[in-house]
């Protein structure tokens, strides 16, 4: 199939790019940049140019497409107000793009987190469930995607936990920096809150597999359904030769910022349903491991 991918550059999408054409997929990647635009060539992609706030270049892409992968985000997290706006923004790009496939059968898969399924008796982010009163700005991508498929068009969602391998961890490489410029790794309470992740390579063959499968629903990208934030902050700690301490809930936005908000949140997420659905089962790296692989040095 002819699938337009959005972030077709990014973290996520630069390994989706060759899982889909290792499978007999065309990809069309959207990009902004010469480089992305070598570098998708490079790896037997079509090139699109165009931005998210092209709203004019992502209808061209759709319209070119059998079906719609968007994994682009703008992960500028300079401060609340700049994530609630980019979180705005990416619902803007899922309305684009749900239009441009109105009156299709063609497939819209879009992005959103684990949270958002949060809520249950089990404590566990399951994909049969929605908080709509969710703290989370980036809910709004889910409220879009609701939107579309109210007017016919077939969304599915693949929602993320911690996707990492040895370079990037989700929201670790921003703590990792935050740490770096504190001067101890934190914890807050008694660190038994806990965060789920995914290695990166589990979670593009779930993006192919729930492309193929063609079908409206929710998938976790979950292999860990959490891991503590101690063990996070330890690990962290060795690894950057840093002290680690436990902080009060109260005092861990100002010690860290906007990420203080997430540091002592509970975040476990259950996979349960999307390995039914599709036959998943994760083989990649756990995400101590690679945060224990990973060269700090570089990482400065």
């Amino acid at each position: 199939m002819r699938i337009f991918l959005t972030g077709a550059t990014g973290f996520i999408g630069s390994a989706l790019v060759p899982e889909l054409i290792g499978a007999g997929h065309h990809v069309i990647g959207m990009t902004r940049s010469d480089a992305g635009a070598e570098a998708l060539r490079a790896a037997g992609a079509e090139v699109h140019r165009g931005t998210l706030e092209d709203l004019d270049s992502l209808r061209a892409g759709a319209a070119r497409a059998d079906g719609v992968i968007h994994t682009a985000f703008d992960h500028d997290f300079t401060d609340a107000s700049v994530f609630v706006a980019n979180c705005e923004k990416d619902r803007r790009v899922i309305t684009t793009l749900g239009a441009a496939l109105a009156g299709t059968d063609r497939l819209l898969l879009i992005t959103s987190g684990t949270g958002l399924g949060s809520g249950g008796p089990d404590g566990k982010a399951s994909e049969d469930r929605y908080d709509e009163h969710h703290p989370n700005p980036r809910k709004a991508s889910e409220e879009a995607g609701h939107a579309v498929a109210a007017t016919g068009v077939k969304v599915a969602v693949v929602r993320l936990p911690q996707v990492h391998d040895t370079v990037k961890q989700g929201l670790v490489t921003p703590l990792i920096q935050i740490i770096r410029a504190k001067g101890f790794a934190a914890y807050v309470g008694e660190g038994r809150n806990r965060w789920p992740a995914a290695h990166v390579s589990d979670v593009v063959r779930l993006y192919r597999l729930a492309f193929e499968r063609q079908a409206a629903a929710v998938y976790h990208a979950v292999a860990e359904e959490g891991i503590s934030a101690l063990e996070i902050a330890t690990v962290l700690g060795r690894g950057l030769n840093v002290p680690v301490r436990s902080i009060a809930a109260a005092n861990a936005t100002s010690e860290f910022g906007w990420l203080g908000n997430f540091l002592g949140m509970d975040l476990t997420a259950s996979s349960a349903l999307t390995r039914e659905r599709l036959g998943w089962h994760p083989t990649g790296p756990g995400l101590i491991a690679d945060l224990e692989a990973m060269d700090y040095a570089a990482a400065s």
